[in-house]
């Protein structure tokens, strides 16, 4: 309902803000007549509400324009401000402005409302109909102000569709903070204290401002209400922005395009919003791009993201997440960076029980081929990689670098365990150097582990191995295998199963896991080949990790020096993907011991502790990767022999150089495959179109780290 309020002669003095006083003075009397004359208008007659720069003020430059509330104007001085195409001259023109403090050098054309607005230097306004702010505004942070009840707090609802997995938005969070903010659910004096880590720094008090930050342009845009928008920010035809946060500097700098509608969030550094996207109850990481009518609901995206064409609704999704095409859907998801999910796919509408609450976990590298949907709940290890079809039923697959295909509906599924090692190296050799490429963050605040040979992943390699040894028993044992049934308890059956895999590298045939697919289970492919393939890349990860550290610590070999150096480093053999980056699970209960202690108490306090575990990560790698070759070959590595050590480097490179020559092959096959040149008429045009092979700088440079790598290797051990 409309209120019409009579107006009321004013007497006292506007409440000018102090804090914006400096160097400023009360307009002369030429001046106003000036003002009044080029048609502008004050709610005051004296124009008392109205102060100006003492560093330069032409009234000339204000034109058709009204002032309410208090006004204190920056510098006015004959000049014109452009931003690429966009020429305007500066001042104040067709304008109405209540509570606002105005920078130096401003273009504010054609700005029908702007209210309790502060705006830095060199600021471009241009064609809006709203621009307002209320002073209660939380601009998208999960706070609350002095008498508001907890009904308005804005949460987001992410991972799960029935708010028991929500988190509180704040300017600072990284998908790290609102994984352990939604998976640590039971601990309800953590949870307690992430709010007040929130709230922190909160006054409460109802005297908010919006703010522009210095060489912001906004133009053609409708409204804008309780937007906080930092520096160098880009702004052009929006629909709707409200209590938002923009988040912007020289070096990151943010932009939102044509149609775009965006309701209590914050957008990232760096970030792109165009061509009628909507963003309602969101993070968006840096570097970020939503576009071509892209949805994304209670959602968080991590860092290096981009999704166009789709709909993304209850999701926490971690670094460098790509999703595609106008049917991709993704719903009550946890997926952990590095993803890329296909046109078609439908990781989506739960809803097989009395309620809503069903959820998907994926580790890193999570892949659904094209139309694939799946059934909640579901969970996939790292690195899998679904071929189209239909999932019917909920998927627990525990193998990672997988292939998975599914059957009929009453059918088993179909999983090779380390399939990316035996047919797609170029992919695990190319992924780090890819994304490392595309992180364009100035500031990185989420550590990212871009290597899939990585903790967390060799963390399920080991039960993978266990598994594969297991059912081979038990095939073993069905099939009247005479080791095994010779064995007399369970622990001998499982080495007899063991030797069998080491002894016939050759054999082949499949296993059944029930563990994998509710109901009708799965079928496992190649799994000696698996086993063979899952040893070595363990091996070249520990190698990997020991050269590290050597280097690290300008050791020239893996002495006993040096193997004692890395024993007194303390072990971890669990490991949490906390938004990208690798933690021991130990330090996260620490992290987390220590904010309930209140020993840790701001949410930078967090981060530093991120820090820090981000320093010692080699450490912790290099003392891993003793406890996995102990696994391995069942024994210490004071027990080691030197033809232990030589199956080790035989076995790291191999590994080392199928990456190198199986990235050759990968990539050649593009130059040789007549089905691919079949589209080109001749050699140069296929050469100009996709580049000459001797010219791909991944494989110039993956050549040289092969060779270094294998010589720093034999002199390693």
């Amino acid at each position: 309902m409309v209120t019409i309020t009579p107006a009321k002669k004013k007497s006292t003095a506007p409440a000018f803000p102090k804090e914006c006083l400096k160097n400023t003075r009360a307009l002369t009397s030429a001046e106003i007549e000036t003002l009044k004359k080029n048609r502008n208008h004050s709610d005051r007659s004296d124009w008392s509400n109205v102060l100006v720069s003492k560093k330069a003020f032409d009234p000339d430059l204000i034109y058709g324009s009204a002032f309410s509330g208090f006004v204190i104007l920056g510098a006015l001085r004959p000049a014109k401000v452009k931003y690429h195409d966009l020429e305007l001259d500066c001042g104040i023109y067709n304008s109405n402005l209540r509570d606002a403090v105005t920078g130096d050098d401003n273009a504010i054309h054609n700005v029908s409302y702007l209210d309790n607005y502060r705006l830095g230097t060199g600021v471009i306004l241009f064609n809006i109909q709203e621009m307002s702010c209320t002073k209660h505004s939380k601009f998208g942070n999960g706070i609350l102000k002095q008498g508001e009840s907890e009904d308005v707090r804005v949460w987001i609802s992410v991972a799960n569709e029935n708010d028991g997995r929500a988190v509180l938005p704040f300017e600072s969070m990284i998908p790290a903070d609102a994984y352990l903010w939604s998976r640590k659910r039971g601990d309800k004096e953590l949870l307690k204290r992430f709010v007040e880590l929130t709230e922190k720094g909160n006054t409460k008090k109802h005297e908010t401002f919006g703010s522009v930050g210095n060489e912001t342009v906004i133009k053609n845009t409708t409204l804008l209400k309780d937007v906080k928008i930092g520096e160098c920010a880009y702004i052009k035809g929006a629909f709707k922005l409200k209590n938002i946060t923009v988040l912007s500097s020289a070096q990151e700098e943010s932009q939102i395009g044509e149609g775009v509608e965006m309701v209590n969030g914050i957008m990232g550094y760096g970030s792109r919003v165009f061509y009628q996207a909507v963003a309602v109850r969101f993070i968006l990481g840096r570097n970020c791009q939503l576009k071509y009518g892209a949805r994304l609901l209670n959602s968080i995206l991590g860092d290096n993201s981009t999704v166009s064409c789709c709909e993304l609704l209850n999701n926490l999704i971690f670094p460098f997440h790509e999703q595609h095409h106008n049917s991709s859907f993704l719903i009550a998801t946890t997926v952990m960076g590095q993803s890329n999910i296909a046109a078609g796919a439908t990781i989506g509408s739960n809803h097989n029980s009395r309620s809503p609450d069903g959820e998907i976990i994926a580790g890193r590298g999570f892949w659904p081929g094209l139309c694939s949907d799946f059934k909640h709940n579901s969970k996939f290890a790292s690195f899998v990689l679904a071929s189209k079809g239909s999932y019917q039923r909920e998927l627990n697959i525990s193998y990672p670098f997988s292939l998975i295909a599914a059957g009929g509906e009453n059918d088993p599924i179909q999983i090779m365990p380390a399939y990316w090692f035996m047919f797609n190296m170029f992919a695990i050799a190319r992924n780090n150097y890819k994304f490392k490429k595309r992180d364009k963050r100035v500031v990185k605040v989420q550590h990212i582990e871009t290597d899939p040979l990585a903790p967390d992943t060799m963390q399920q390699i080991l039960p993978a191995l266990d598994r594969l040894i297991e059912l081979t028993k038990d095939y073993l044992q069905d099939s009247g295998f005479e080791n095994v049934l010779a064995a007399k308890t369970d622990a001998q059956k499982l080495q007899a199963a063991k030797d069998f895999l080491h002894q016939n590298p050759n054999s082949d045939f499949v296993l059944q896991d029930d563990l994998c697919q509710k109901k009708c289970g799965a079928i496992i492919l190649k799994p000696v080949k698996a086993y063979k393939e899952y040893r070595k890349i363990v091996k070249y990860f520990a190698a990997r990790s020991l050269m590290e550290f050597c280097a690290g610590h300008k050791l020239k070999k893996l002495s006993a020096a040096a193997i004692q150096k890395i024993m007194a480093i303390e072990l971890y053999t669990k490991w949490t993907n906390a938004g990208g980056q690798i933690i021991p699970s130990k330090k996260v209960d620490e992290l987390c011991s220590k904010i309930k202690s209140k020993k840790i108490d701001s949410w930078d306090a967090v981060h530093k502790f991120y820090d820090k575990c981000q320093e010692s990560y080699g450490d912790y790698k290099a003392r891993y990767s003793i406890y996995l070759l102990e696994q391995l070959y069942s024994r210490k590595i004071s027990d080691f022999t030197k033809e232990i050590f030589d199956d080790i480097v035989s076995d790291v490179t191999v590994v080392s150089d199928d990456m190198y020559n199986d990235s050759i092959y990968s990539r050649k096959k593009d130059y040789d495959d007549p089905f691919r040149q079949m589209t080109y008429g001749d050699k140069e045009e296929m050469i100009a179109v996709l580049g000459s092979l001797n010219d791909n700088s991944f494989l110039r440079d993956l050549k040289a780290q092969t060779k270094e790598f294998n010589e720093r290797l034999v002199s390693l051990f």
